[in-house]
């Protein structure tokens, strides 16, 4: 479990392909008190530690995340956004995030507002009816408050601070971010017994 907030912006150090992929990342995490089998959420992904030394870890990616996900787009060199799981007692700064993706969304606009920035994404309407004004969701694992939501799209605010040291910061339109619902929204649907 996570709470969508960044601890690290660090990118792919490696690819290697094979029945399922080994990606490497380049980090500024502290890797030595990083455990092999410990989970770190990678933009929105939760994926399991593999292999490390110092600046780097790896990890295993089965051909179902990179389907569902962002991954397969990735190349050595692509940003990430890194948060460790949370441990018990921690602050819980952000949200509940589980690094469980819900689908891929695609940036239509950014604009200036003030000296934050609005970034509006498409959104399938299978999960729009789960997106919110003022509700939660995870944008490549980032914590973000809907600032308004409809039948196919949805915005949020970023402050400078979360465009400076987020990936999220450095996107244009049509680039791809993976998407996670709030778990809560889910849970009250099946509740409600609407069909997911």
């Amino acid at each position: 479990m996570f709470t969508g907030i960044i601890s690290d912006l660090g990118h792919v150090r490696a690819i290697k392909p094979g029945g399922d992929a080994r990606y490497e990342f380049a980090t500024g995490l502290d890797t030595q008190t990083l455990a092999v089998g410990a989970s770190v959420c990678c933009s929105g992904v939760c994926l399991t530690v593999v292999d490390k030394d110092q600046g780097w870890f790896a990890t295993t990616v089965s051909a179902e995340t990179l389907a569902r996900t962002t991954l397969g787009r990735w190349r050595a060199g692509t940003p990430v956004n890194f948060e460790r799981a949370l441990r018990a007692g921690d602050e819980l700064g952000g949200h509940i995030v589980t690094g469980h993706v819900d689908g891929i969304v695609q940036l239509k606009s950014a604009r200036e507002e003030g000296d934050s920035l609005r970034l509006v994404f498409a959104v399938a309407e299978e999960l729009a009816r789960f997106v919110t004004a003022k509700g939660s969701v995870a944008l490549d694992g980032v914590a973000l408050t809907v600032n308004e939501a409809g039948a196919s799209e949805f915005g949020v605010n970023l402050i400078p601070h979360t465009r400076k040291i987020t990936t999220l910061g450095a996107l244009a339109p049509s680039d791809f971010v993976n998407l996670e619902l709030d778990p809560l929204a889910r849970y009250v649907a099946r509740f409600l017994g609407k069909k997911e």
